[in-house]
């Protein structure tokens, strides 16, 4: 997958004490944990509406925890990149261009392989955004990094729950 290149562009006077150097390069940055989370989301609501099989309630509906943890760091990400000085690039065609995560497969239905698949992008959502917390701390921008923390703290909560449903019980 494409990632969108270091932009020291800032389009908006700010008087946030970061230095320029430092918006220039975590907005790029932030604006890639914005398509991967717009990404993460349209994948856990493609989970959400084609689940079928045992389990089907409870699955949907966490799915639907997904899709609004996703949101919400969405939400959160493109808040931080406009309060940097920077421009949101939050469309669904930026998101298609530039998400990392690996397509998500159209043609399952069952429950064990939603479960599998968005397991699969909830962990490299998790992985991105983990590197993008060492990023932000190699700037100095801790208000970044706890953001950052913060969205990952959630990812990983509901990795488990989706993962749980896939493992077995003694």
């Amino acid at each position: 997958m494409a990632t969108i290149a270091p932009s020291h562009e800032l389009r908006h006077e700010t008087k946030n004490d970061l230095s320029e150097l430092v918006r220039s390069e975590v907005v790029p940055m932030l604006n890639q944990g914005l398509a991967n989370a717009i990404d993460l989301q349209l994948q856990a609501k493609q989970a959400h509406w084609n689940v079928k099989g045992p389990g089907f309630i409870a699955l949907h509906e966490l799915f639907d925890r997904v899709v609004e943890h996703a949101a919400n760091a969405a939400d959160l990400l493109a808040e931080r990149v406009v309060q940097l000085g920077g421009t949101a690039e939050g469309t669904i065609r930026i998101a298609a261009r530039h998400s990392e995560l690996d397509e998500y497969p159209h043609a399952i239905a069952n429950g064990s392989d939603h479960v599998a698949a968005l397991a699969g992008a909830l962990a490299a959502f998790g992985a991105r955004i983990r590197h993008a917390i060492d990023a932000a701390a190699e700037h100095a921008d801790a208000a970044t990094a706890d953001l950052l923390t913060e969205i990952v703290r959630g990812n990983d909560k509901l990795l488990w729950f989706v993962e749980a449903h896939g493992q077995a019980t003694a």
